[in-house]
């Protein structure tokens, strides 16, 4: 019983520690504000830009999702379709291995020709950025699945649609769920890049405001806010993988 509470408020202290430590450190080696601010400067800025750090946060929460949702519903079905026949997997892969190369920042100037400064090169961007680890999974799902189960349900008259809805597809999900995690906080680096580049809204312009003003503890706050965002939704990605697939985990697994 210890052991578990201990665990539970482990990320809790460990977090307080660092905080701890840090405002320590600035404070003894006399470190300048505009060089690392300590952690009591960082909250001071959250208390005099409450209102554009609220505001700009939901904005990018509001592209990242809206991205991110894009990936998901158009990475799991390219992730079916390229997993359907080896003949796809061999021709598409290789495009999707030599798009997910191209540096996303890259791209957004040409978004920005496309579309324009503001919200849809930031979902856009995040899109991109994040729909190619459901892509991988997915189709890894579906390769898995053996040889001989197959044969035998084709013996038994099943077709290809059938094995690809009663076994492929329920196999795929512990894959799925699982490059959520990895999809949401890419598509939050997504959002990020583009603000910085090509909107007038979002966390990425504030801190890019912030840095042309010298606003030090105004860029690290704006760096809390994305890491508090990212952490919320990965653990929100975790919790729909535990209450989907749990059936797939092992019994027992992170528990002493």
């Amino acid at each position: 019983m210890k052991q578990s509470l201990l665990i539970r408020l482990s990320p809790w202290l460990f977090t307080v520690g660092l905080f701890v430590v840090w405002e320590a450190a600035v404070y003894i080696l006399k470190i300048p504000v505009f060089f690392l601010p300590p952690p009591t400067a960082i909250a001071q800025a959250f208390v005099d830009y409450s209102g554009p750090i609220i505001r700009n946060s939901w904005i990018t929460l509001e592209t990242t999702m809206i991205g991110f949702g894009l990936a998901v519903g158009f990475g799991m079905l390219l992730g079916l379709l390229v997993g359907w026949s080896r003949a796809i997997y061999a021709g598409l892969y290789p495009l999707m291995i030599g798009f997910n190369a191209i540096p996303k920042v890259a791209v957004v100037p040409i978004l920005v020709l496309w579309f324009g400064i503001g919200f849809i090169p930031a979902v856009l961007t995040a899109f991109l950025i994040s729909f190619f680890p459901i892509v991988v999974n997915v189709a890894t799902g579906l390769a898995t699945i053996e040889p001989e189960l197959e044969d035998v349900l084709k013996a038994l008259g099943a077709s290809k649609l059938d094995i690809m809805r009663k076994v492929g597809i329920p196999r795929t999900l512990p894959y799925f769920f699982g490059s959520l995690k990895i999809a949401i906080t890419l598509a939050f680096v997504g959002s990020v890049i583009s603000e910085s580049v090509a909107s007038n809204y979002g966390i990425g312009n504030l801190m890019l405001q912030a840095q042309a003003q010298f606003q030090v503890p105004l860029i690290f706050a704006g760096l809390v806010v994305l890491a508090i965002e990212g952490i919320a939704m990965y653990a929100a990605m975790a919790f729909l993988e535990k209450r989907m697939t749990g059936w797939a985990q092992r019994s027992g697994f992170g528990q002493n």
